[in-house]
C-alpha cells in the first residue's frame, strides 16, 4: 500500500506539502549554509551569498519534487518542466531578495535571521505556483 493510499480521500495534497516541506528543508539547509558560509568566510555580500544559496536549493528542491513529492507531472518535457520550475523559482528568487533587503534594512533583524521569515513566504509561494502549474494534485 503507497503512503497516499493510507491518507483519507482529498488529503493527498496535504501529504505533497508535507514532503515538499520535508525537501525544501533540506533545501533550506543548503541555502542557509551558503548563505552564512559565502559571507562570513568567503566574504561576498548577503545578497550575492543568498541567491548562490538560493540556487542551489532551487536545484535540490526540483530534483526531490520530481524523484520523490509529486507523483503526476502537467509537462511532459523534462526541459520544459525544468524551465518551468526554474522560472517560478526565479520569481522564488525575486521575492527572496526583496524581503531579505527590506527586513535587513528597516527592521533591526540581521540578514542571518532575516532569512527564517522571507523562506516560509518565499516556500508557500512556490509551493503554490508550482503545484498549480506544474504537478496536479492526485485523488
Amino acid at each position: 500500500m503507497g503512503a497516499r493510499a493510507m491518507w483519507p480521500q482529498g488529503l493527498g495534497p496535504f501529504l505533497d506539502l508535507f514532503k515538499y516541506g520535508l525537501s525544501s528543508a533540506l533545501a533550506l539547509a543548503i541555502d542557509y549554509g551558503l548563505l552564512i558560509v559565502l559571507t562570513e568566510r568567503v566574504g561576498l555580500h548577503y545578497a550575492a551569498s543568498a541567491a548562490i544559496g538560493f540556487c542551489a536549493g532551487v536545484l535540490v528542491t526540483y530534483t526531490l519534487s520530481v524523484t520523490f513529492v509529486f507523483k503526476q507531472r502537467r509537462v511532459l518535457s523534462t526541459r520544459l518542466e525544468f524551465a518551468g520550475f526554474l522560472a517560478i523559482g526565479v520569481l522564488g528568487l525575486g521575492i527572496n531578495q526583496a524581503l531579505l533587503w527590506a527586513l535587513v534594512t528597516y527592521s533591526p533583524l540581521p540578514y542571518s535571521l532575516a532569512k527564517a521569515p522571507t523562506a516560509v513566504v518565499v516556500f508557500l509561494f512556490n509551493f503554490a505556483v508550482r503545484r498549480a502549474l506544474l504537478f496536479p494534485a492526485v485523488a
